[in-house]
């Protein structure tokens, strides 16, 4: 079989990992894309044997890069979800910790020079159009991927990335809250469906018949608890506006329950939506961090009351805790969210060419 060679940097970005690809380097046409990205991760096989994928949804996903046309940008993040087992690519979403790397991605790739010491690269995602600036350090003029930051689902210390996101409410709908409500009822259980930064459908973990504590190993074995929460969660994509979700994976869910750890604010367990994620999606921490300080929605009485803004909400999950400093106004009922920002880290694991199929790349 004669193949084709497609350079490309593996890097880690938060607590998720993939190819990061010059999208010049790949097919225009979208069907013919999410071809070439299958046979890059060997999606279609639990262990993605045939390809560099992890055999989990957090080590399937794909970023792809190019220079912005985009004023306000100095980079276009157009990120992929390549599924495990079926041979299927979703572009709906973003991933925000495989956004962590796409700063130092591009200036590894040459697409962003080096400013100085810190090198800020301001990155819009394609996905939904939201604007990220991150903050890249760049000592000596080179990426520097050591330093003294840890994150929880990584080992050891890296150097920090710290994220700014501008824009974030209504990422896909134009609404903070999509329905209308900031409680749905949906099959006898209260939802708040909630956009932003990535749309999520949010309710108790005791609706669901869980306690919110359980290991991401433990939910992935209660096939009972994903029988009742997909056809709710099918329910609340259509009520947001995104049509049948039926192969999308938006909107995510996120299941909340009071805080053990000292200091948290509340504990979730996060759904990719068809398994249960190890840790914390970044994306995912903001929209569960804006439901959590809006009045009104599933969070109140669970959530530990915020002060005021600017306030670093602390939100627990199955390998630590994820901190989001958020800003808002609140008065009474009315709420507004401005921004959120987060502190993770990243690594380049490899860069070389990923081979795949000649006929994929045909045309």
């Amino acid at each position: 079989m004669t193949q084709t060679a497609i350079p490309f940097h593996f890097m880690r970005g938060g607590t998720s990992r993939g190819p990061y690809f010059n999208r010049a380097d790949l097919p225009a046409d979208r069907d013919r894309l999410a071809e070439v990205l299958i046979a890059a991760v060997g999606a279609g096989h639990p262990l993605n044997i045939d390809g560099v994928g992890g055999g989990n949804a957090v080590t399937t996903k794909v970023a792809m890069l190019s220079r912005s046309d985009d004023p306000l940008a100095d980079i276009d993040y157009f990120f992929a979800q390549v599924s495990v087992t079926e041979r299927m690519v979703d572009f709906g979403p973003t991933c925000g910790n495989m956004l962590v790397a796409v700063g130092p991605a591009a200036i590894e790739m040459g697409l962003v020079p080096v400013t100085g010491e810190v090198t800020p690269v301001r990155i819009r995602a394609v996905n939904t159009g939201a604007l990220v600036e991150a903050q890249v350090q760049t000592p000596g003029g080179r990426v520097s991927y050591a330093g003294d930051t840890e994150i929880a689902g990584v080992p050891g210390t890296a150097a920090p990335v710290a994220l700014n996101f501008l824009d974030v409410v209504g990422s896909r709908t134009g609404k903070m809250f999509p329905t209308g409500n900031r409680i749905d009822v949906i099959d006898g259980v209260e939802v708040s469906c909630v956009d932003v930064a990535m749309p999520m459908m949010i309710a108790r973990a005791s609706d669901f018949g869980i306690t919110g504590y359980e290991t991401a190993a433990e939910l992935n074995e209660n096939k009972a608890l994903f029988a009742k929460m997909e056809p709710i969660r099918m329910k609340a994509g259509e009520l947001m506006g995104l049509g049948d979700v039926t192969k999308s994976v938006t909107p995510k869910l996120g299941l909340i329950a009071p805080a053990r750890i000292p200091g948290a604010h509340f504990t979730t367990r996060y759904f990719m939506p068809w398994d249960t994620h190890p840790s914390l999606a970044v994306t995912g921490s903001q929209c569960l961090a804006a439901c959590a300080i809006a009045p009104g929605t599933v969070a109140e009485g669970i959530a530990a009351p915020v002060t005021g803004s600017p306030e670093m909400i602390h939100i627990e999950h199955p390998m630590g805790v994820m901190e989001v400093l958020v800003t808002f106004t609140r008065d009474g009922n009315a709420f507004e969210f401005h921004s959120a920002g987060v502190v993770r880290t990243a690594r380049m694991i490899a860069r070389g060419e990923i081979f795949v199929p000649s006929h994929l790349m045909e045309g």
